[in-house]
């Protein structure tokens, strides 16, 4: 089984249930668990949320399923983050006003079994997921 898809949306609110319904339609071949829907749709609300705050911009989702794993990317071209170690740290946000937990990396590192982030200050972030399909697989 091997597949793959990309998605690009407006990086505005209404779209992060759009990009979850898209990802969960994706990934239905695989049995997900909701842990992978809910991590990727934390990526995407993190594009959505803080890469764009002066100006409106996309986010692009790829995904690839082969025989022993899911891999996401969801990107953005928005303003990056500059210290890539100190946002991926639990309660880390930077925006506590806006009732965020700063948990969201944590919960990423959590229950995928791969994530990476590749950014740099004005230009745009890139996370990467990987789940593998089966538990055994080292």
């Amino acid at each position: 089984m091997n597949n793959q898809m990309e998605l690009s949306f407006l990086a505005v609110a209404q779209n992060e249930a759009f990009a979850r319904m898209v990802i969960s339609a994706f990934l239905v071949q695989t049995n997900p668990t909701l842990s992978v829907v809910s991590e990727v749709s934390e990526a995407v609300t993190n594009a959505i949320v803080h890469a764009y705050t002066e100006k409106s911009g996309k986010v692009i989702v790829r995904a690839w399923i082969d025989e022993d794993a899911i891999r996401i990317e969801v990107e953005d071209m928005g303003r990056g983050i500059e210290n890539i170690e100190q946002a991926m740290q639990p309660f880390y946000t930077t925006q506590p006003d806006q009732e965020r937990t700063g948990m969201g990396f944590a919960l990423m590192q959590s229950f995928m079994d791969s994530v990476r982030v590749q950014s740099s200050p004005g230009n745009g972030t890139l996370v990467f997921m990987q789940k593998r399909l089966h538990e055994n697989d080292e």
